[in-house]
């Protein structure tokens, strides 16, 4: 017999609960006392952000569950709509690390109080209904994409380091740029940067994400933005 297994369960959850999400599950067939251990609340607090209250308590739609196991698979699973449904958020599934969607309401667009060039739309398929902005008139196909902490770089650093994202439906070959990817879910995705927090006191610092034109003024409809998202890589 392995001496392991005759440890207590509360000795086993407190030591399973320095694994990962994946581990646990995994341990949970060894046996009766480990599944029992594995399923523990000590062990899926730990995988939940520990402002998990405050998140749940912002949701739009009461959110309903048994234990902390079937809390951070909900919460894995499928997004849910925060702070009057003008935020989605959820959990990576493999490491419990907090993913957002902040809607296209939450953003500041050029002229985007200006019913000619943009307007409101509804799709059946977005997280946010009737939430998403549609290009009627002035268009983004050609930006420098740029993401930093307000604190640690000003806009001059940013820019320069700036990516090229091609947002045109057709594209000519000779530009140099990130294009749209397909996500599983149907929409198109492009990466605008990258920022690594938690190694210099950054925790609490304010991110910006931007887009900004590199090519003069171009017509153009059918631009629909959803969101901006992150995500842990």
């Amino acid at each position: 017999m392995n001496p392991f297994t005759m440890l207590p369960e509360g000795c086993i959850s407190e030591i399973i609960s320095f694994t990962t999400p994946v581990d646990t599950i995994r341990s949970s067939v060894i046996s009766r006392g480990f599944k029992a251990a594995a399923e523990s609340d000590i062990v899926w607090d730990k995988f939940l952000p520990s402002d998990h209250q405050n998140i749940v308590s912002r949701s739009v739609s009461p959110i309903l569950f048994d234990n902390k196991e079937d809390l951070y698979f909900r919460l894995s699973e499928s997004p849910i709509l925060l702070d009057e449904g003008k935020m989605s958020f959820w959990l990576d599934k493999t490491n419990g690390k907090k993913c957002y969607l902040l809607s296209s309401r939450q953003l500041t667009i050029s002229f985007s109080d200006t019913e000619l060039f943009w307007e409101h739309t509804f799709d059946a398929d977005s997280r946010y209904p009737r939430q998403d902005w549609n290009s009627r008139y002035h268009g983004l196909e050609l930006t420098n994409a740029m993401v930093r902490f307000v604190s640690q770089e000003n806009e001059d650093e940013a820019e320069e380091r700036a990516t090229i994202v091609i947002l045109a439906a057709r594209a000519p070959r000779n530009l140099k740029g990130k294009l749209p990817e397909k996500r599983t879910d149907g929409w198109l995705e492009v990466e605008i940067g990258k920022f690594y927090n938690g190694e210099s006191g950054d925790d609490n610092g304010d991110v910006e994400a931007r887009l900004l034109d590199s090519r003069p003024f171009h017509a153009k409809v059918g631009l629909i933005i959803e969101g901006i998202e992150f995500r842990p890589i």
